[in-house]
C-alpha cells in the first residue's frame, strides 16, 4: 500500500498554537512515560505537574519569548510533534545560561516512525548552534534508550546526571552534552 498522506509541515510555533500544544504535550507525556515506560507517578504529583507544564497561557507566553524557540510539526491543522530550545537550565557545573538546551522533543504516538523527531531535532540543533557560546545540552530520562540513541547519533554524550521533579517524584535523568 502506498502512503498518500501529505507530509507534515514543520514551522515555528505561534502563541495561537498554545491550546493544541498543551493538549499534545500532556497526551504525549502520558503516552510516553506513564503508559509506555510505566512510571508509576502518584496522581498527587502527576496532575499538578501536567497542569503547570502544559498550561496554555504559560505556553503562549513562552512561545512569544524571544529567548526561546518552538517548532511544531503540523498536518491538516493538527499538531503531531514539537520541539523547544532555549538558554541552558540544566544543573551541570560547566553549564551556563548562555549555552543552548533542547528542552523538549515530543512526537505523538500516532506520528512516530515518520522521522518528525529527527527533522525537529535537526532544526532545533541548527538554532542552538546559532544561539550558544558553548556546548549544547539535553536532559533525557535515564530509561529512554531510544532518545539517548538518537541524541548520540547527533554527537551528544553523557556528561552528568540529575533528578527531574514531577511533583515530589524525582526522575533520574542524564545530562547530555555536545561540543
Amino acid at each position: 500500500m502506498i502512503d498518500t498522506a501529505p507530509q507534515a509541515v514543520i514551522r515555528h510555533a505561534r502563541p495561537a498554537d498554545a491550546e493544541q500544544l498543551a493538549e499534545l504535550g500532556r497526551r504525549t507525556f502520558l503516552d510516553t512515560f506513564v503508559e509506555g515506560f510505566g512510571i508509576p507517578y502518584p496522581s498527587e504529583d502527576l496532575e499538578p505537574f501536567l497542569a503547570s507544564s502544559f498550561d496554555p497561557a504559560v505556553l503562549a507566553r513562552r512561545i512569544a519569548d524571544p529567548a526561546e524557540a518552538w517548532w511544531v510539526a503540523e498536518r491538516d491543522g493538527a499538531l503531531l510533534a514539537f520541539a523547544n530550545a532555549g538558554p541552558n537550565t540544566l544543573p551541570h557545573p560547566e553549564g551556563r545560561p548562555s549555552h543552548a538546551e533542547l528542552r523538549r522533543l515530543y512526537v505523538a504516538r500516532e506520528a512516530q516512525g515518520q522521522r518528525l523527531g529527527t527533522r525537529l531535532l535537526d532544526i532545533a540543533l541548527a538554532w542552538m548552534d546559532d544561539h550558544t557560546d558553548g556546548p549544547l545540552w539535553i536532559g533525557v530520562w535515564s530509561g529512554n534508550a531510544k532518545a539517548q540513541k538518537l541524541y548520540a547519533a547527533h554527537g551528544f554524550a553523557k556528561a552528568g546526571e540529575y533528578q527531574y521533579p514531577v511533583g515530589r517524584w524525582l526522575d533520574d535523568e542524564f545530562i547530555l552534552r555536545r561540543g
